[in-house]
């Protein structure tokens, strides 16, 4: 495998993680209370990526591979799980 597959396997891993966080981090303060978080929205949708990351990170180890809707469900459990307490406690 060259590098250039090999960053086209690790973008496609990523990609979920890094849309879910961003559209989170951007569309939960108006779906929720709106509240000052802690972190801009970039910061924020930081956040929530590398939770997703390693929620599928995880899930990749467990299983022993990627694509599982499982570790899918986790990622979204861990992005909504950081955007809760960058809102929750961003007082």
């Amino acid at each position: 495998m060259g590098p250039l597959d090999f960053a086209n396997h690790v973008l496609n891993f990523a990609a979920p993680a890094l849309c879910v966080g961003l559209f989170l981090a951007l569309l939960a303060p108006w779906a929720l209370r709106p509240a000052a978080p802690r972190l801009p929205w970039l910061g924020q949708s930081a956040v929530n990526a590398l939770a997703g990351l390693a929620a599928l990170a995880l899930g990749l180890w467990f299983f022993g591979n990627d694509g599982k809707m499982a570790s899918y469900g986790a990622m979204l459990c861990a992005c909504s799980l950081a955007q809760w307490a960058g809102m929750r406690f961003g007082h």
